[in-house]
Protein backbone atom coordinates (compact mmCIF):
# COMPACT_ATOMS: atom_id res chain seq x y z
CA UNK A 1 0.00 0.00 0.00
CA UNK A 2 1.12 3.54 -0.66
CA UNK A 3 0.91 4.84 2.87
CA UNK A 4 1.06 8.44 1.75
CA UNK A 5 -2.39 8.52 0.19
CA UNK A 6 -3.93 6.57 3.05
CA UNK A 7 -2.31 8.96 5.51
CA UNK A 8 -3.71 12.05 3.82
CA UNK A 9 -7.16 10.66 3.24
CA UNK A 10 -7.78 9.30 6.70
CA UNK A 11 -6.47 12.43 8.36
CA UNK A 12 -8.57 14.68 6.17
CA UNK A 13 -11.62 12.53 6.77
CA UNK A 14 -11.25 12.37 10.53
CA UNK A 15 -10.83 16.12 10.72
CA UNK A 16 -13.49 17.02 8.14
CA UNK A 17 -10.96 19.19 6.32
CA UNK A 18 -12.15 18.35 2.82
CA UNK A 19 -15.02 20.24 1.25
CA UNK A 20 -15.58 18.43 -2.04
CA UNK A 21 -18.49 16.08 -2.56
CA UNK A 22 -19.10 13.34 -5.05
CA UNK A 23 -22.44 13.58 -6.75
CA UNK A 24 -24.96 10.90 -7.42
CA UNK A 25 -28.71 10.84 -7.34
CA UNK A 26 -30.76 9.24 -4.61
CA UNK A 27 -31.11 5.61 -5.54
CA UNK A 28 -33.51 4.87 -2.71
CA UNK A 29 -33.73 1.96 -0.34
CA UNK A 30 -30.41 2.83 1.26
CA UNK A 31 -31.26 2.25 4.90
CA UNK A 32 -34.37 0.13 4.68
CA UNK A 33 -34.83 -2.90 6.87
CA UNK A 34 -33.78 -6.53 6.74
CA UNK A 35 -34.63 -8.34 3.54
CA UNK A 36 -33.43 -5.52 1.30
CA UNK A 37 -30.18 -6.51 -0.37
CA UNK A 38 -29.39 -3.19 -2.04
CA UNK A 39 -25.82 -2.22 -1.15
CA UNK A 40 -25.01 1.47 -1.58
CA UNK A 41 -21.61 2.40 -0.20
CA UNK A 42 -20.54 5.91 0.71
CA UNK A 43 -16.76 5.94 0.32
CA UNK A 44 -14.44 8.82 1.17
CA UNK A 45 -12.39 8.60 -2.02
CA UNK A 46 -12.75 7.87 -5.70
CA UNK A 47 -11.06 4.77 -7.11
CA UNK A 48 -7.42 5.56 -7.84
CA UNK A 49 -7.26 3.12 -10.75
CA UNK A 50 -9.14 0.09 -12.02
CA UNK A 51 -5.75 -1.46 -12.79
CA UNK A 52 -4.75 -3.50 -9.69
CA UNK A 53 -1.06 -2.83 -10.35
CA UNK A 54 -1.65 0.92 -10.01
CA UNK A 55 -4.46 1.03 -7.47
CA UNK A 56 -4.02 2.02 -3.85
CA UNK A 57 -5.13 -0.51 -1.24
CA UNK A 58 -6.46 2.22 1.05
CA UNK A 59 -9.95 3.19 -0.10
CA UNK A 60 -9.99 1.10 -3.30
CA UNK A 61 -11.09 -2.10 -1.57
CA UNK A 62 -14.82 -2.02 -2.38
CA UNK A 63 -14.25 -0.90 -5.97
CA UNK A 64 -11.67 -3.51 -6.94
CA UNK A 65 -13.23 -6.38 -4.96
CA UNK A 66 -16.43 -5.89 -6.94
CA UNK A 67 -14.86 -6.66 -10.31
CA UNK A 68 -11.81 -8.76 -9.41
CA UNK A 69 -11.23 -11.92 -7.41
CA UNK A 70 -8.00 -12.18 -5.42
CA UNK A 71 -5.88 -15.28 -5.10
CA UNK A 72 -5.78 -14.62 -1.36
CA UNK A 73 -8.16 -12.63 0.85
CA UNK A 74 -7.94 -11.72 4.54
CA UNK A 75 -10.31 -12.12 7.46
CA UNK A 76 -11.15 -9.45 10.02
CA UNK A 77 -7.88 -10.09 11.85
CA UNK A 78 -5.85 -9.60 8.69
CA UNK A 79 -5.05 -13.31 8.41
CA UNK A 80 -4.82 -14.75 4.88
CA UNK A 81 -7.77 -16.89 3.78
CA UNK A 82 -8.48 -18.76 0.53
CA UNK A 83 -10.11 -17.14 -2.49
CA UNK A 84 -9.11 -18.17 -6.04
CA UNK A 85 -6.31 -20.08 -4.35
CA UNK A 86 -8.23 -22.82 -2.55
CA UNK A 87 -5.27 -23.58 -0.31
CA UNK A 88 -1.50 -23.34 -0.22
CA UNK A 89 1.56 -24.90 1.33
CA UNK A 90 4.75 -23.20 2.43
CA UNK A 91 7.95 -25.19 2.16
CA UNK A 92 10.09 -26.05 5.18
CA UNK A 93 12.64 -23.39 4.20
CA UNK A 94 9.84 -20.79 3.76
CA UNK A 95 11.00 -20.04 0.22
CA UNK A 96 8.34 -21.78 -1.89
CA UNK A 97 4.58 -21.25 -1.74
CA UNK A 98 2.55 -23.79 -3.71
CA UNK A 99 -1.04 -22.82 -4.47
CA UNK A 100 -3.96 -25.02 -5.52
CA UNK A 101 -6.27 -22.96 -7.73
CA UNK A 102 -9.99 -23.05 -8.32
CA UNK A 103 -11.14 -24.42 -11.67
CA UNK A 104 -14.65 -22.92 -11.74
CA UNK A 105 -13.84 -19.23 -12.23
CA UNK A 106 -13.82 -17.27 -15.45
CA UNK A 107 -13.14 -13.69 -16.45
CA UNK A 108 -15.89 -11.37 -17.65
CA UNK A 109 -14.51 -11.51 -21.20
CA UNK A 110 -15.04 -15.28 -21.22
CA UNK A 111 -11.42 -16.30 -20.68
CA UNK A 112 -10.92 -19.12 -18.15
CA UNK A 113 -9.03 -18.59 -14.93
CA UNK A 114 -6.20 -21.12 -14.67
CA UNK A 115 -2.53 -21.38 -13.77
CA UNK A 116 -1.43 -19.57 -16.93
CA UNK A 117 -3.72 -16.65 -16.13
CA UNK A 118 -2.57 -16.58 -12.51
CA UNK A 119 1.12 -16.49 -13.43
CA UNK A 120 0.51 -13.74 -15.99
CA UNK A 121 -1.36 -11.61 -13.44
CA UNK A 122 1.28 -12.17 -10.76
CA UNK A 123 4.10 -11.23 -13.11
CA UNK A 124 2.15 -8.09 -14.04
CA UNK A 125 1.61 -7.22 -10.38
CA UNK A 126 5.29 -7.78 -9.58
CA UNK A 127 6.16 -5.07 -12.10
CA UNK A 128 3.42 -2.71 -10.97
CA UNK A 129 4.29 0.72 -9.62
CA UNK A 130 2.26 0.09 -6.47
CA UNK A 131 1.54 -3.63 -6.39
CA UNK A 132 5.22 -4.58 -6.55
CA UNK A 133 5.57 -3.94 -2.80
CA UNK A 134 4.08 -7.38 -2.13
CA UNK A 135 6.60 -9.18 -4.32
CA UNK A 136 9.97 -7.59 -3.55
CA UNK A 137 11.39 -10.90 -2.32
CA UNK A 138 9.89 -13.02 -5.10
CA UNK A 139 12.31 -14.65 -7.53
CA UNK A 140 9.59 -15.82 -9.90
CA UNK A 141 6.28 -17.59 -10.51
CA UNK A 142 5.87 -21.02 -12.02
CA UNK A 143 2.98 -23.01 -13.48
CA UNK A 144 3.08 -26.56 -12.09
CA UNK A 145 -0.04 -27.80 -13.86
CA UNK A 146 -3.38 -26.38 -15.03
CA UNK A 147 -4.54 -25.59 -11.50
CA UNK A 148 -1.30 -25.31 -9.50
CA UNK A 149 1.32 -22.57 -9.27
CA UNK A 150 4.50 -21.95 -7.30
CA UNK A 151 5.75 -18.67 -5.90
CA UNK A 152 9.50 -18.90 -5.46
CA UNK A 153 11.16 -16.51 -3.04
CA UNK A 154 14.71 -15.21 -2.90
CA UNK A 155 14.42 -15.21 0.87
CA UNK A 156 11.79 -15.84 3.51
CA UNK A 157 8.94 -13.32 3.50
CA UNK A 158 6.35 -13.48 6.30
CA UNK A 159 4.36 -10.60 4.80
CA UNK A 160 3.78 -12.00 1.29
CA UNK A 161 0.40 -13.65 1.88
CA UNK A 162 -0.75 -10.74 4.05
CA UNK A 163 -0.02 -8.17 1.34
CA UNK A 164 -1.59 -10.41 -1.28
CA UNK A 165 -4.71 -10.63 0.88
CA UNK A 166 -4.93 -6.87 1.44
CA UNK A 167 -5.38 -6.29 -2.27
CA UNK A 168 -2.21 -7.24 -4.10
CA UNK A 169 -3.37 -10.50 -5.70
CA UNK A 170 -6.34 -9.48 -7.85
CA UNK A 171 -6.45 -11.60 -10.99
CA UNK A 172 -6.92 -9.93 -14.38
CA UNK A 173 -7.95 -11.31 -17.75
CA UNK A 174 -4.80 -12.06 -19.80
CA UNK A 175 -6.09 -10.33 -22.94
CA UNK A 176 -6.90 -7.19 -20.97
CA UNK A 177 -3.38 -7.14 -19.53
CA UNK A 178 -1.94 -7.37 -23.03
CA UNK A 179 -4.27 -4.65 -24.30
CA UNK A 180 -3.15 -2.24 -21.57
CA UNK A 181 -6.72 -1.06 -20.97
CA UNK A 182 -7.29 -2.10 -17.36
CA UNK A 183 -6.88 1.39 -15.89
CA UNK A 184 -10.18 2.45 -17.44
CA UNK A 185 -11.91 -0.86 -18.22
CA UNK A 186 -11.58 -3.55 -15.54
CA UNK A 187 -11.80 -7.16 -16.70
CA UNK A 188 -11.73 -9.62 -13.83
CA UNK A 189 -13.53 -12.70 -12.56
CA UNK A 190 -15.21 -10.86 -9.68
CA UNK A 191 -18.78 -11.11 -8.38
CA UNK A 192 -19.84 -7.99 -10.33
CA UNK A 193 -19.09 -6.15 -13.54
CA UNK A 194 -18.90 -2.38 -13.86
CA UNK A 195 -22.12 -1.07 -15.41
CA UNK A 196 -22.07 1.43 -18.28
CA UNK A 197 -24.43 3.70 -16.33
CA UNK A 198 -21.57 4.59 -13.99
CA UNK A 199 -20.33 8.19 -13.91
CA UNK A 200 -16.61 8.41 -13.18
CA UNK A 201 -15.87 10.36 -10.03
CA UNK A 202 -19.51 10.48 -9.01
CA UNK A 203 -21.24 7.11 -8.86
CA UNK A 204 -20.37 3.58 -9.84
CA UNK A 205 -23.00 0.93 -10.50
CA UNK A 206 -22.35 -2.79 -10.79
CA UNK A 207 -24.18 -5.77 -12.27
CA UNK A 208 -24.13 -8.99 -10.28
CA UNK A 209 -22.57 -12.05 -11.95
CA UNK A 210 -25.19 -14.72 -11.37
CA UNK A 211 -22.93 -17.72 -11.93
CA UNK A 212 -19.99 -16.42 -9.93
CA UNK A 213 -18.25 -19.22 -8.05
CA UNK A 214 -18.79 -17.47 -4.69
CA UNK A 215 -22.04 -15.65 -5.43
CA UNK A 216 -23.54 -16.55 -2.05
CA UNK A 217 -20.90 -14.44 -0.29
CA UNK A 218 -21.93 -11.29 -2.18
CA UNK A 219 -25.59 -10.62 -1.50
CA UNK A 220 -25.57 -6.94 -2.38
CA UNK A 221 -27.84 -6.53 -5.41
CA UNK A 222 -27.97 -3.91 -6.79
CA UNK A 223 -24.55 -2.57 -5.83
CA UNK A 224 -23.46 1.06 -6.08
CA UNK A 225 -20.47 2.95 -4.68
CA UNK A 226 -20.54 6.72 -4.25
CA UNK A 227 -17.26 8.61 -3.67
CA UNK A 228 -18.38 11.47 -1.41
CA UNK A 229 -15.39 13.25 0.06
CA UNK A 230 -17.25 15.66 2.33
CA UNK A 231 -18.17 13.98 5.63
CA UNK A 232 -21.35 16.02 6.21
CA UNK A 233 -22.59 15.23 2.73
CA UNK A 234 -21.91 11.56 3.32
CA UNK A 235 -23.74 11.62 6.67
CA UNK A 236 -26.71 13.30 5.00
CA UNK A 237 -26.66 10.70 2.23
CA UNK A 238 -26.93 8.02 4.91
CA UNK A 239 -29.88 9.77 6.54
CA UNK A 240 -31.68 10.23 3.24
CA UNK A 241 -31.23 6.60 2.20
CA UNK A 242 -28.89 7.26 -0.73
CA UNK A 243 -26.28 5.07 0.94
CA UNK A 244 -26.52 2.34 3.57
CA UNK A 245 -22.82 1.95 4.40
CA UNK A 246 -20.90 5.05 5.47
CA UNK A 247 -17.23 5.76 6.18
CA UNK A 248 -18.15 7.59 9.33
CA UNK A 249 -17.30 10.14 12.02
CA UNK A 250 -18.62 10.94 15.50
CA UNK A 251 -21.71 12.65 14.04
CA UNK A 252 -22.55 9.54 12.04
CA UNK A 253 -22.13 7.41 15.16
CA UNK A 254 -24.62 9.64 16.97
CA UNK A 255 -27.01 9.25 14.05
CA UNK A 256 -26.57 5.49 14.24
CA UNK A 257 -27.74 5.46 17.85
CA UNK A 258 -30.88 7.33 16.87
CA UNK A 259 -31.55 5.33 13.70
CA UNK A 260 -30.73 1.84 14.95
CA UNK A 261 -27.81 1.41 12.55
CA UNK A 262 -24.78 -0.77 13.14
CA UNK A 263 -21.42 0.74 14.09
CA UNK A 264 -18.08 -0.99 13.51
CA UNK A 265 -14.66 0.42 14.32
CA UNK A 266 -11.03 -0.62 14.58
CA UNK A 267 -7.72 1.17 15.00
CA UNK A 268 -6.25 2.23 11.68
CA UNK A 269 -3.24 4.50 12.20
CA UNK A 270 -1.07 6.19 14.78
CA UNK A 271 -0.82 9.91 15.43
CA UNK A 272 2.27 11.63 16.79
CA UNK A 273 5.80 12.66 15.91
CA UNK A 274 7.76 10.57 13.46
CA UNK A 275 11.48 10.83 14.20
CA UNK A 276 13.76 10.42 11.18
CA UNK A 277 17.12 10.90 12.89
CA UNK A 278 17.23 8.82 16.06
CA UNK A 279 21.00 8.65 15.72
CA UNK A 280 21.35 12.43 15.79
CA UNK A 281 23.45 12.48 12.63
CA UNK A 282 21.85 15.69 11.32
CA UNK A 283 20.02 16.93 14.41
CA UNK A 284 22.06 16.27 17.53
CA UNK A 285 19.29 16.51 20.19
CA UNK A 286 17.37 13.54 18.77
CA UNK A 287 20.47 11.40 19.11
CA UNK A 288 19.97 11.57 22.89
CA UNK A 289 17.51 8.90 24.04
CA UNK A 290 16.51 11.11 26.98
CA UNK A 291 15.42 13.82 24.55
CA UNK A 292 13.25 11.36 22.65
CA UNK A 293 11.86 10.04 25.92
CA UNK A 294 11.13 13.60 27.04
CA UNK A 295 9.12 14.16 23.87
CA UNK A 296 7.07 11.09 24.78
CA UNK A 297 6.37 12.16 28.37
CA UNK A 298 5.52 15.72 27.32
CA UNK A 299 2.48 14.99 25.14
CA UNK A 300 -0.82 14.11 26.83
CA UNK A 301 -1.95 11.58 24.23
CA UNK A 302 -5.16 10.69 26.05
CA UNK A 303 -6.22 14.32 26.13
CA UNK A 304 -5.29 14.89 22.48
CA UNK A 305 -7.33 11.81 21.54
CA UNK A 306 -10.31 13.14 23.47
CA UNK A 307 -10.10 16.70 22.20
CA UNK A 308 -9.12 16.14 18.58
CA UNK A 309 -9.90 12.47 17.91
CA UNK A 310 -13.31 12.53 19.64
CA UNK A 311 -12.12 9.66 21.82
CA UNK A 312 -12.26 7.29 18.84
CA UNK A 313 -9.10 5.24 19.31
CA UNK A 314 -6.62 4.07 21.91
CA UNK A 315 -4.19 6.13 23.99
CA UNK A 316 -0.90 4.30 23.60
CA UNK A 317 2.82 4.84 22.96
CA UNK A 318 3.09 1.88 20.57
CA UNK A 319 2.97 1.43 16.79
CA UNK A 320 1.71 -2.15 17.04
CA UNK A 321 -2.10 -1.91 16.81
CA UNK A 322 -4.04 -2.09 20.07
CA UNK A 323 -5.48 -5.53 20.73
CA UNK A 324 -3.37 -7.21 18.05
CA UNK A 325 -0.22 -9.37 18.04
CA UNK A 326 2.90 -7.50 19.10
CA UNK A 327 1.01 -4.93 21.15
CA UNK A 328 1.74 -5.03 24.88
CA UNK A 329 -0.88 -3.31 27.08
CA UNK A 330 1.72 -3.01 29.84
CA UNK A 331 3.67 -0.55 27.70
CA UNK A 332 0.77 1.90 27.40
CA UNK A 333 1.76 3.64 30.62
CA UNK A 334 5.46 3.70 29.77
CA UNK A 335 5.23 7.39 28.93
CA UNK A 336 2.19 8.47 30.90
CA UNK A 337 1.89 12.26 30.66
CA UNK A 338 4.46 13.84 32.98
CA UNK A 339 5.66 17.30 32.01
CA UNK A 340 7.99 17.55 34.99
CA UNK A 341 9.65 14.30 33.99
CA UNK A 342 10.04 15.57 30.44
CA UNK A 343 11.75 18.75 31.61
CA UNK A 344 14.05 16.76 33.91
CA UNK A 345 15.09 14.43 31.09
CA UNK A 346 15.84 17.36 28.78
CA UNK A 347 18.05 18.87 31.47
CA UNK A 348 19.86 15.56 32.01
CA UNK A 349 20.46 15.35 28.25
CA UNK A 350 22.06 18.79 28.27
CA UNK A 351 19.09 20.84 27.05
CA UNK A 352 17.65 22.49 30.18
CA UNK A 353 16.45 25.45 28.13
CA UNK A 354 15.22 23.37 25.22
CA UNK A 355 16.51 23.76 21.65
CA UNK A 356 15.41 25.10 18.27
CA UNK A 357 13.99 22.92 15.52
CA UNK A 358 12.41 23.42 12.11
CA UNK A 359 9.46 21.20 11.18
CA UNK A 360 7.17 20.91 8.14
CA UNK A 361 3.45 21.65 8.29
CA UNK A 362 0.52 21.29 5.93
CA UNK A 363 -3.21 21.84 6.20
CA UNK A 364 -3.97 18.17 6.84
CA UNK A 365 -2.07 18.27 10.14
CA UNK A 366 -2.77 21.80 11.31
CA UNK A 367 -5.34 20.57 13.83
CA UNK A 368 -2.45 19.05 15.83
CA UNK A 369 -0.12 22.04 15.43
CA UNK A 370 -1.40 23.88 18.55
CA UNK A 371 -0.65 20.80 20.66
CA UNK A 372 2.93 20.83 19.44
CA UNK A 373 3.28 24.58 19.91
CA UNK A 374 1.94 24.42 23.46
CA UNK A 375 3.98 21.39 24.51
CA UNK A 376 7.21 22.57 22.94
CA UNK A 377 6.68 26.00 24.47
CA UNK A 378 6.44 24.45 27.94
CA UNK A 379 9.74 22.67 27.31
CA UNK A 380 11.52 25.74 25.96
CA UNK A 381 11.72 24.20 22.48
CA UNK A 382 11.47 26.82 19.75
CA UNK A 383 9.87 25.47 16.56
CA UNK A 384 9.87 27.12 13.16
CA UNK A 385 7.18 25.79 10.82
CA UNK A 386 7.79 25.42 7.10
CA UNK A 387 4.30 25.53 5.57
CA UNK A 388 3.72 23.61 2.35
CA UNK A 389 1.14 21.78 0.25
CA UNK A 390 0.44 18.18 1.20
CA UNK A 391 2.10 16.61 -1.84
CA UNK A 392 5.23 18.61 -1.03
CA UNK A 393 4.88 17.52 2.60
CA UNK A 394 4.88 13.90 1.55
CA UNK A 395 8.12 14.36 -0.34
CA UNK A 396 9.88 16.76 2.03
CA UNK A 397 8.77 15.78 5.55
CA UNK A 398 11.32 12.93 5.85
CA UNK A 399 14.13 15.43 5.24
CA UNK A 400 13.32 17.08 8.58
CA UNK A 401 14.45 15.51 11.89
CA UNK A 402 10.83 14.98 12.92
CA UNK A 403 7.34 15.75 11.67
CA UNK A 404 3.69 15.42 12.71
CA UNK A 405 2.30 12.24 11.21
CA UNK A 406 -0.74 10.04 10.83
CA UNK A 407 0.67 6.73 9.65
CA UNK A 408 -1.45 3.72 8.75
CA UNK A 409 -0.84 0.51 10.68
CA UNK A 410 -0.94 -3.19 9.77
CA UNK A 411 -2.69 -6.23 11.20
CA UNK A 412 0.36 -8.32 10.44
CA UNK A 413 3.03 -7.71 13.12
CA UNK A 414 5.93 -8.56 10.80
CA UNK A 415 4.63 -5.93 8.38
CA UNK A 416 4.70 -3.49 11.30
CA UNK A 417 8.34 -4.43 11.98
CA UNK A 418 9.43 -3.92 8.41
CA UNK A 419 7.35 -0.86 7.58
CA UNK A 420 7.59 1.06 10.83
CA UNK A 421 11.09 0.11 11.97
CA UNK A 422 13.55 -1.67 9.74
CA UNK A 423 13.11 -0.98 6.03
CA UNK A 424 13.08 2.28 4.06
CA UNK A 425 9.66 3.87 3.51
CA UNK A 426 8.65 7.28 2.19
CA UNK A 427 8.28 8.46 5.79
CA UNK A 428 11.51 6.80 6.94
CA UNK A 429 13.99 6.73 4.08
CA UNK A 430 16.97 5.98 6.35
CA UNK A 431 16.05 3.60 9.23
CA UNK A 432 19.61 3.94 10.70
CA UNK A 433 19.68 0.28 11.72
CA UNK A 434 23.46 0.27 11.56
CA UNK A 435 23.54 2.86 14.35
CA UNK A 436 21.49 0.68 16.70
CA UNK A 437 22.97 -2.84 16.66
CA UNK A 438 20.67 -4.02 19.47
CA UNK A 439 17.59 -3.05 17.45
CA UNK A 440 19.05 -4.58 14.28
CA UNK A 441 19.86 -7.80 16.14
CA UNK A 442 16.32 -8.06 17.48
CA UNK A 443 14.82 -7.39 14.04
CA UNK A 444 16.96 -10.24 12.72
CA UNK A 445 15.69 -12.51 15.49
CA UNK A 446 12.10 -11.66 14.54
CA UNK A 447 12.64 -12.45 10.87
CA UNK A 448 14.53 -15.69 11.58
CA UNK A 449 12.27 -17.05 14.33
CA UNK A 450 10.02 -20.03 13.82
CA UNK A 451 6.31 -19.17 13.58
CA UNK A 452 5.74 -20.36 17.16
CA UNK A 453 8.62 -18.31 18.57
CA UNK A 454 8.11 -15.20 16.45
CA UNK A 455 5.40 -13.48 18.56
CA UNK A 456 7.66 -13.42 21.62
CA UNK A 457 10.52 -11.97 19.59
CA UNK A 458 8.22 -9.28 18.17
CA UNK A 459 7.14 -8.33 21.69
CA UNK A 460 10.79 -8.01 22.71
CA UNK A 461 11.39 -5.71 19.74
CA UNK A 462 8.35 -3.63 20.60
CA UNK A 463 9.59 -3.25 24.18
CA UNK A 464 13.07 -2.29 22.94
CA UNK A 465 11.99 0.42 20.50
CA UNK A 466 9.44 1.78 22.97
CA UNK A 467 12.13 2.08 25.64
CA UNK A 468 14.36 3.81 23.10
CA UNK A 469 11.46 6.17 22.26
CA UNK A 470 11.76 5.35 18.56
CA UNK A 471 8.64 7.43 17.96
CA UNK A 472 6.47 9.83 19.94
CA UNK A 473 3.08 8.15 19.56
CA UNK A 474 0.17 10.12 21.04
CA UNK A 475 -2.65 7.73 20.20
CA UNK A 476 -4.00 5.24 17.68
CA UNK A 477 -7.08 6.43 15.76
CA UNK A 478 -10.09 4.33 14.81
CA UNK A 479 -11.65 3.91 11.41
CA UNK A 480 -15.43 3.90 11.89
CA UNK A 481 -18.15 2.50 9.62
CA UNK A 482 -21.90 2.90 10.01
CA UNK A 483 -24.30 0.55 8.22
CA UNK A 484 -28.00 -0.18 8.00
CA UNK A 485 -29.40 -2.62 10.55
CA UNK A 486 -29.32 -5.52 8.11
CA UNK A 487 -25.69 -4.96 7.06
CA UNK A 488 -22.53 -5.80 8.99
CA UNK A 489 -19.11 -4.32 8.22
CA UNK A 490 -15.97 -6.05 9.49
CA UNK A 491 -13.09 -3.55 9.66
CA UNK A 492 -9.54 -4.65 8.86
CA UNK A 493 -6.49 -2.78 10.16
CA UNK A 494 -4.43 -2.27 7.02
CA UNK A 495 -7.43 -1.35 4.84
CA UNK A 496 -8.90 2.12 5.05
CA UNK A 497 -12.16 0.78 3.61
CA UNK A 498 -12.84 -2.98 3.73
CA UNK A 499 -13.50 -5.02 0.62
CA UNK A 500 -16.94 -6.40 -0.24
CA UNK A 501 -15.91 -9.65 1.47
CA UNK A 502 -16.02 -7.74 4.76
CA UNK A 503 -19.59 -6.50 4.16
CA UNK A 504 -22.38 -8.99 4.84
CA UNK A 505 -26.16 -9.11 5.11
CA UNK A 506 -28.27 -10.74 7.79
CA UNK A 507 -30.07 -13.87 6.74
Amino acid sequence: MKRASALALVAATALALSACSGGGGNVGGGNSGAGNTALNIGNFADVTSWDPSLADIGFDGPYLSAVYDPLVAVDGDGKPVPALAKDWKVSADFKTVTMDLRTDAKFSDGEPFNADAAVKSLEYLKKGARSQEAYLKVAGFKKVDADTIEINLKERDDTLLYFMGLGRSYMMAPKAIDAGTLAKTPVGSGPYTLDSSSVAGSEYHFTKVKDHWDAAAFKGDPLAIFPIQDQTARDNAMLSGQINVNYADKAAMDQATQQGWNVAKKVSGWVGLRFTDQAGEKFKPLGEVKVRQALNYAFDGAQILKAIGNGLGAATNQVFPAGMPGNLPGLNDKYAFNLAKAKSLLAEAGYPGGFSVTMPMTQVFQVWQPSVDQTFGQLGIKVKWDNMQYMDYQAKAPTYPMFVSFLAMDSNPVATVTRQISTPQWFNPNPQMDKFPDVQAQVSKVLAATPDAQPAEIEKLNTLVTEKAWFSVWYQADNVYVSASNITVTPVTGMMFPTLRQISFKG
